[in-house]
């Protein structure tokens, strides 16, 4: 597991742009017949992934974090973003999850196991991790079953659909908050004008784009703007103080996740145009 500590905006004015892909970029998640993680210090948030080929991969314990097993403290969110179908195994009680389908595993459950129906073709597991407090439900809900919101339209280059998995009006959590954004064709902004909220993080998976795509991902203070250059399937953690917005080559489709002090979806502080930098 690798770790990465939170930074003070002031410090991060003056980064390079080697030093913003350390901190900020997670550029090789996803690793077939293994788990990889990323232990972030905001929130304490945990970024994964898990691609079971041949054999199943289990979510075993962090010995740093004194528990017997992984989930003791925390809850998870899962999402598949592969075509190949996959399944999540969980004291037991076995989940499909196809593309796009949304897995939430409560605080509590002991062995949580990932394997893909065709290992020639395998699911490529997205796992989300916040502490909890509260055991909630284990609770599936695929793609075709969630609500869909739009939003944006073709004059803005950002007209989108937004599914939104975990939160306070969908499955219930403790902190976590998970879903995903599908930019229609032809359009490639999200989230502009940006915004930031203090009481809570964010985490970006970027994915379904070829290979030679790319989206501009912007961060930094509203009035000291950065950017970082994101490939497919590589994930961006935005701290509180940052905002968060992107563009891309073409249309691609992003998760995001969020933990900290508020739970609730449309909190946050609004960016006018003319603060940005």
């Amino acid at each position: 597991m690798e770790v990465r500590y939170a930074t003070n905006p002031r410090d991060v004015k003056d980064y390079d742009t080697e030093r913003l892909r350390k901190d900020f970029l997670i550029e090789s998640l996803f690793q077939e017949g293994s788990i990889h993680l990323v232990y972030s210090h905001y929130d304490r948030l945990i970024t994964g992934s898990a691609i079971p080929t041949t054999k199943p991969l289990l979510l075993e314990k962090v010995e740093e974090w004194k528990t017997d097993y992984f989930l003791e403290r925390r809850e998870l969110g899962i999402i598949n973003i592969s075509d190949g179908e996959g399944k999540v195994i969980v004291d037991g009680e076995e989940y499909v999850l196809k593309k796009r389908d949304c897995l939430y595993v409560g605080m509590g459950s002991k062995d949580v196991e990932f394997s893909s129906s065709n290992p020639s073709n395998p699911a490529k597991f997205y796992l989300v991790s916040a502490t909890a407090h509260k055991t909630y439900p284990i609770q599936k809900l695929a793609i075709e079953k969630a609500t869909p919101k739009h939003l944006g339209d073709d004059s803005a280059s950002n007209k989108r659909t937004i599914y939104q998995y975990i939160h306070e009006d969908g499955i219930q959590s403790c902190q976590l908050m998970m879903g995903m954004t599908l930019l229609a064709p032809n359009n490639m902004w999200n989230t502009m004008p940006p915004h930031v909220h203090e009481r809570r993080m964010e985490a970006y998976l970027y994915f379904d784009m070829d290979e030679e795509s790319r989206v501009f991902h912007f961060m930094g203070k509203p009035e000291e703007t950065r950017h970082l250059v994101v490939k497919n399937e590589q994930v961006i953690l935005s701290p509180p103080w940052s905002i968060h917005s992107g563009v891309g080559t073409s249309n691609y489709t992003f998760i995001w996740a969020m933990a900290g002090e508020n739970y609730t979806f449309t909190d946050m502080d609004g960016v006018s145009m003319e603060e940005m930098k």
